[in-house]
């Protein structure tokens, strides 16, 4: 038998953030938000790279869209969701592209 687990919030409750990372030397980078995020959204202007991260999935997996259009369970270069926002690791924050986000919560 399946069984689903879900996570809601009170209703009328929704938080939503956007930004801009500024990646200039390769390294993770970590975003405070003051909540923490059920989903994010990761687009590297330069490369065309899109990761997605939902609450549930394992701390280092992250889904990878690229340019031609695969898309990937990717282990390896992802987004992490703390209490209190998220950590793009290095792979995903690139050295000094155009990287947005937007987070969920």
């Amino acid at each position: 038998m399946a069984v689903d687990t879900a996570t809601t919030q009170s209703m009328g409750i929704c938080n939503f953030a956007t930004g801009r990372l500024d990646p200039t030397d390769n390294t993770a980078i970590t975003v405070t938000l003051g909540f923490k995020p059920r989903h994010i959204r990761l687009v590297n202007e330069d490369l065309v790279v899109v990761w997605e991260k939902f609450e549930g999935m394992a701390d280092n997996a992250t889904i990878k869209t690229v340019t031609a259009g695969t898309t990937t369970y990717d282990t390896t270069s992802g987004i992490v969701i703390t209490e209190n926002g998220f950590t793009v690791l290095a792979a995903a924050a690139g050295d000094g592209d155009n990287v947005i986000w937007a987070a969920w919560g």
